[in-house]
């Protein structure tokens, strides 16, 4: 059943959300299983469930327009220890405009993409007329290399979502020599490379032909802001800020980014408790005969030939993980797992794999 398409799926009534959304679809998961919203443990998007803590946002706040003299600049350079980047209202908005700041008009540019990878990145570049490479996930780093004379951009998640894999800093130092010395591009999205930001491009991207995002969204749980970084050479990040215009994010966003960037205390403290509840998430998975294929400290990622039945076993039992349909370039079906937000949640989990456990093995004997 794991290798089932999406299409093969819904024909015979499986429930089941499109490969093509995004975690945190709880509404739809609702209305497809009969449960009701507030029932559910969403695992789905990779989100830190314990994001950082804002507290009271004084009302001036919400009646100022933006101000870019508020420190959130200042406090974003030293958190990321470089001064190329521009704020953006979301690391999306430029995952959507990327193909057109980029050799614009070329005709049609190679872009190799990994699969399974965050799915906006592949349907930008696709949208706006480019052809795109795919390339499986777990492709050997040589055979990667002796591709890059055919791309003219190649897109990197690091650490890979929803696989986990990281490519270390160096070897993609290396890819983007290549690539720019022939007037290419490396783009490396660092969504989740906040846990650990040991292979991060960012002190490099000022150079030509390297485009690095982050964001707030995953580790510091602040996924409702919309805020994100690009980091560049400049002049890239001056199209970028006229595109943007003025007062493009919220001044209470500014405000929050601000203080989370700023909090070294719970930064710190935060690495080493992720850390510890993936190893927790990773044991919990291969008592219920999960092994886990990828990890980073915000999810654990588990391909399995039945990975259609656990997620329809845990969702008819309120708890939704995320679902990757099988490819022919990303292979076999697989699972990402969200970490739960406290011990009810994560007794709820291992209740859930037991039983789940049980029925599929029942049902596949």
């Amino acid at each position: 059943m794991g290798r089932l398409s999406r299409e093969l799926l819904e024909s015979s009534g499986f429930p089941v959300l499109s490969s093509a959304e995004h975690g945190g679809q709880l509404r739809k998961a609702a209305d497809l299983f009969n449960i009701p919203l507030n029932d559910w443990l969403d695992l789905s998007t990779g989100i830190n469930p314990n994001g950082y803590p804002v507290g009271h946002i004084p009302a001036e706040v919400w009646q100022r327009l933006p101000e870019e003299n508020d420190g959130l600049e200042l406090a974003a350079s030293r958190y990321y220890q470089s001064e190329h980047f521009v704020a953006l209202p979301g690391s999306q908005w430029l995952i959507q405009s990327l193909p057109s700041f980029i050799n614009a008009g070329a005709s049609k540019l190679k872009v190799g993409v990994f699969e399974p990878s965050y799915f906006e990145h592949a349907k930008a570049w696709r949208d706006s007329g480019h052809q795109l490479i795919p390339l499986k996930h777990d492709l050997p780093e040589d055979e990667i290399e002796r591709l890059l004379i055919q791309l003219d951009v190649l897109v990197v998640v690091n650490p890979n979502n929803p696989t986990g894999r990281i490519f270390q800093k160096n070897t993609l130092l290396k890819w983007h020599a290549v690539l720019q010395q022939k007037g290419g591009y490396l783009v490396v999205d660092e969504a989740f490379m906040d846990a650990d930001s040991t292979n991060s491009l960012v002190p490099d991207a000022h150079q030509a032909g390297l485009v690095v995002l982050r964001s707030l969204g995953k580790f510091f749980g602040l996924a409702g802001v919309r805020l994100g970084f690009v980091f560049a050479e400049q002049g890239l990040l001056t199209e970028v800020k006229n595109r943007l215009g003025p007062w493009s994010i919220a001044h209470p966003t500014r405000w929050a980014a601000k203080q989370a960037l700023e909090d070294r205390g719970w930064q710190n403290t935060t690495r080493n408790t992720l850390k510890a509840e993936s190893e927790r998430l990773i044991n919990f998975l291969e008592v219920a005969g999960l092994n886990a294929s990828g990890a980073t400290p915000l999810f654990v990622w588990v391909e399995s030939p039945v990975a259609t039945q656990w997620h329809q076993s845990l969702a008819q039992q309120g708890i939704l993980v995320r679902l990757f349909v099988a490819s022919s370039v990303s292979g076999s079906a697989s699972l990402r797992f969200g970490l739960p937000a406290d011990e009810q949640g994560w007794r709820r989990l291992e209740s859930a794999l037991d039983y789940s456990s049980n029925e599929i093995m029942k049902t596949n004997r």
